[in-house]
């Protein structure tokens, strides 16, 4: 199961991720998730591990406990909302005025 684990302090790293959860079984992967920019954490992560009954004891247990000075949210990753997700890049429609096409565009003017 694949867990998401939310209010993490800047500080913690992917190891600290994976010793938090490593009591309630086994980890399979622990990653916490950086700004590609300026590579500083953006206080949320991933943890995955090996059975369902591991990963609910693991929920159950962490859940609003206090890590590094912050209460954590931990609960189960659920898929992006809204299907596709790819970017902040939206196609524009072709309605109105423009370069191209009706509405009062540059070639009309000439």
């Amino acid at each position: 199961m694949n867990i998401y684990v939310g209010n993490l302090s800047w500080n913690l790293k992917d190891q600290d991720l994976q010793n938090l959860f490593a009591p309630y079984g086994e980890v399979t992967s622990a990653k916490i998730v950086s700004d590609k920019f300026t590579n500083r954490s953006k206080g949320f992560g991933f943890v995955e591990m090996a059975t369902d009954e591991e990963a609910k004891a693991a929920i159950e247990a962490l859940n609003g406990t206090e890590v590094d000075g912050r209460n954590i949210v931990v609960n189960e990753s659920r898929p992006k909302e809204g299907g596709n997700s790819g970017g902040g890049y939206k196609k524009r429609s072709s309605s109105g005025g423009g370069y191209k096409g009706g509405g009062g565009g540059y070639r009309d003017r000439y």
